[in-house]
């Protein structure tokens, strides 16, 4: 069993496998365990990245910048990009994706979640799966949250206290609950004025 065949066991309509499924649960306890070590002491910026590296199960850029704590139940459906900062108290649901471009600045206490639950009783609140896509040079700010299923364009920033239910353009300001746009770059004004 592999991260990609329990990451492929996410997607909408993937077939139940035990296997997959007891995978899974050693990879949330590693997780767990990983945030654990980052949260209780002390770390150089050097030793963040080592450990940042093994919570996503990828090399993390020399740029990368973290305030701990930070908080993920799954961790390795994240990828970050270059000359990223995550601020303290973040909570990252990745179990569907997390894509986080280059230049992002990421607040104190974010939460991006990628998980919803059905409403169907019958459904006995099944999961839904669905990234999330940060562009290049976005800023979230404090106490934001972004839910399943939202792309954050290039230049993006989300006001803090933000609910973010829907895409957002490039270069394109949200704030609220939930998040409407509070400015645009002139020129894209007229494209972008009821896309959110």
């Amino acid at each position: 069993m592999t991260v990609k065949e329990v990451i492929d066991g996410f997607r909408e309509g993937a077939e139940e496998n035990a296997e997959r499924d007891a995978y899974a649960d050693e990879l949330y306890q590693e997780a767990v365990r990983i945030g654990m070590e980052l949260n209780t002491k002390y770390h150089t910026p050097e030793a963040l990245r080592e450990i940042m590296g093994r919570l996503i199960g990828k090399k993390v850029d020399c740029s990368f910048r973290l305030f701990p704590p930070f908080y993920t139940d799954f961790g390795k459906n994240i990828t970050i990009g270059k000359d990223v900062f995550i601020n303290s108290g973040c909570h990252f649901q990745d179990q569907g994706g997390i894509e986080i471009g280059d230049g992002a600045l990421i607040g104190h206490n974010v939460v991006l979640a990628t998980i919803n639950h059905d409403l169907n009783p019958d459904e006995n609140r099944k999961n839904h799966y669905a990234p999330i896509r940060i562009g290049a040079h976005v800023w979230i700010g404090s106490n934001a949250t972004i839910l399943p299923g939202v792309t954050l364009g290039d230049y993006a920033v989300v006001a803090a206290g933000a609910v973010v239910t829907r895409d957002v353009p490039d270069m394109t300001v949200v704030g609220g609950v939930p998040a409407k746009v509070l400015k645009v770059k002139k020129e894209k004004e007229e494209q972008y004025e009821t896309a959110v």
